[in-house]
């Protein structure tokens, strides 16, 4: 179905490739570099045709990660599939940018050889994979500058960690020979989209949150993860001037059992091994605070 993937640095520089069936032309890597470069106006869509060749990508973190076909595809399923791989990149590297791929590389081919047959997915779950991948990862180090200032040290008086403290494979944390520890990492991202008056007030703002884990336990451990109290789903669950986080909507991942939810706000998990995110949710509406 596939006929090529690569990754691309921001500079055009070729990272990883690998052919799969060799039914396009030579030198795909330069034509799509060249092409999202003069692109007229703003970005290239995430999938366009040069000369009957499909090109559908992604971009993280200043990597494009890119297939090719002379198929009729589902875009959004190779879309989900590059998305999938970029993941298993960052839960096997530790972080996704362009030094641990160089570094990983070997570790990177391994992966697409275990995902991709003859063009074909076949399996992108981190944790069956650990069963299949057997190179170990090259942690990328980190600066001696950002140690002195997140205060890195490792001291036995320590209670925080620094956001970068997650950056590590899955590869690492989840074996008790190893002596690495167990650990979970909780993220909450939200973003919001704000429309603001020209008097100041804000008139509508929208927010789409996202809770993030990373697991490093050995096993599948249940967790619990304990929500707000407050949160409501549906507007209509409260009503008006209501003290509470009404939620327009929200869904979760597969691996969470939700019959408590409704009763306590309590998730149920049993995490699989890397980061996933278990729940997204959408906040909506117009308000009429200033700035």
């Amino acid at each position: 179905m596939l006929s090529q993937f690569f990754i691309l640095s921001s500079r055009g520089d070729t990272i990883a490739f690998r052919e799969y069936r060799g039914d396009v032309v030579k030198g795909t890597a330069e034509i799509f570099y060249r092409k999202i470069k003069t692109w007229p106006g703003s970005l290239p869509p995430p999938i366009f045709n040069v000369e009957g060749i499909h090109f559908i990508y992604i971009r993280r973190n200043g990597l494009y990660f890119v297939c090719t076909t002379k198929f009729n595809v589902s875009p959004t399923f190779v879309v989900e599939l590059l998305t999938r791989i970029s993941s298993l990149c960052k839960d096997y590297c530790g972080v996704l940018n362009e030094e641990a791929i160089r570094l990983n590389f070997v570790l990177v081919y391994e992966l697409l050889d275990e995902v991709l047959d003859f063009g074909y997915p076949q399996v992108t779950s981190t944790e069956t994979l650990k069963s299949c991948v057997l190179h170990k990862p090259v942690e990328v180090a980190l600066d001696a500058p950002a140690q002195r200032i997140t205060g890195l040290a490792p001291t036995r008086e320590q209670r925080t960690l620094p956001s970068s403290a997650a950056n590590k494979s899955v590869a690492f944390g989840s074996d008790s020979k190893s002596g690495e520890k167990h650990e979970l990492f909780v993220d909450l991202l939200e973003r919001m989209t704000v429309l603001i008056g020209a008097n100041g007030s804000v008139l509508r703002a929208d927010i789409d949150g996202a809770v993030q884990i990373k697991s490093f336990l050995a096993g599948s451990p249940e967790i619990r993860l304990g929500l707000s109290e407050d949160i409501s789903i549906g507007k209509s669950s409260t009503g008006a001037g209501a003290i509470g986080v009404p939620l327009d909507d929200c869904n979760f991942h597969q691996c969470v059992r939700v019959e408590d939810f409704e009763k306590d706000r309590t998730l149920a998990i049993t995490p699989p091994d890397g980061e996933f995110t278990v729940m997204r949710y959408r906040l909506a509406g117009d308000f009429q605070h200033k700035l």
